[in-house]
């Protein structure tokens, strides 16, 4: 199964104390933030800091880095300095068009070369935060083989449209239906923006059961009690996985069989109902089988 994000948890890159304690938080990935988090007069700190938490805290979980964009006074000198410490992963903010994934990309492949790192070992993932980034989402997300998931940041994009967050979040319809089937054409992953109201626990819990019908395979947060509620969301209920293994049975029973008709408590099984509960039953075995919510 391919790597689970259904957290990535953002972690201020100019905190020594929460960079220390990033990984201790059961978050799926970390960004260690060089961007939105920082101050101007605190980014040459934080890259620092950042490339040393990487250099020597042994964190047991995938380590994103977003560094600020590379049409910034500090985004390529936050891919110098950040490389040399081999994160597992680099966010790119405010993507607009594939051409800035690929000079990244390239940019990493010298570095992977120049450092002796495994080449391809680096991937990456980009935010997509305007309406152009988001008309060009499927040729961002297919820019390189490196990258491996695709977000979008709510915040610069409802300033883009001119309008306001509402509770339910209507205002990012469109924008999330585009961007997963721009993900999935793309063959990558698909992460939901950040929900800022650490304190509104009910509303988060609506948010997630929007990106979960949705198809999203996770979310951004900036809390550590966030983190919990998202997988608990995620993970494969018991009636669901009980439904896929009857499902799988099913398939087999009518492959022996060669039979050319699949059923089930008299419904048709096709090929996506099997791919289905294929899916259902690799994220309960990567999650440990602990079912969410019934």
């Amino acid at each position: 199964m391919e790597k689970l994000r259904r957290t990535m948890m953002f972690v201020p890159g100019n905190n020594p104390g929460m960079l220390q304690n990033a990984g201790i938080y059961g978050a799926d990935t970390i960004i260690l933030d060089c961007e939105d988090a920082v101050a101007i007069t605190e980014k040459d700190s934080a890259r620092n800091l950042v490339f040393q938490a990487i250099s020597n805290m042994n964190y047991p979980t995938e380590v994103a880095v977003r560094i600020n964009h590379i049409s910034t006074p500090f985004g390529w000198d936050d891919l110098k300095l950040i490389l040399k410490a081999k994160p597992d992963l680099i966010r790119l903010p405010m993507a607009q068009g594939p051409e800035e994934i690929r000079d990244i990309a390239d940019f990493i492949s010298e570095a992977e070369a120049k450092y002796h790192f495994p080449a391809g070992s680096i991937k990456m993932m980009a935010a997509v935060e305007t309406p152009k980034g988001l008309r060009l989402a499927y040729e961002i997300a297919s820019a390189s083989p490196r990258m491996v998931a695709i977000a979008i940041g709510a915040e610069d994009f409802i300033a883009n449209l001119k309008t306001t967050r509402s509770a339910l979040g209507r205002e990012l319809t469109v924008a999330r239906g585009e961007l997963i089937l721009a993900a999935r054409e793309a063959g990558v992953q698909c992460i939901d923006t950040v929900y800022s109201d650490v304190n509104n626990e009910e509303g988060f819990k609506k948010e997630l059961e929007l990106i979960k019908e949705l198809g999203f395979d996770g979310k951004s947060v900036i809390n550590p009690r966030q983190i919990g509620v998202v997988h608990q969301f995620f993970a494969p209920t018991e009636k669901e996985i009980t439904h896929a293994e009857k499902v799988l049975e099913a398939y087999k029973d009518a492959l022996e069989k060669k039979s050319g008709v699949i059923s089930l408590n008299g419904k048709m099984i096709d090929l996506p109902i099997v791919a289905r509960a294929e899916r259902t039953l690799a994220y309960a075995k990567a999650t440990a089988g602990k079912g969410g919510n019934e």
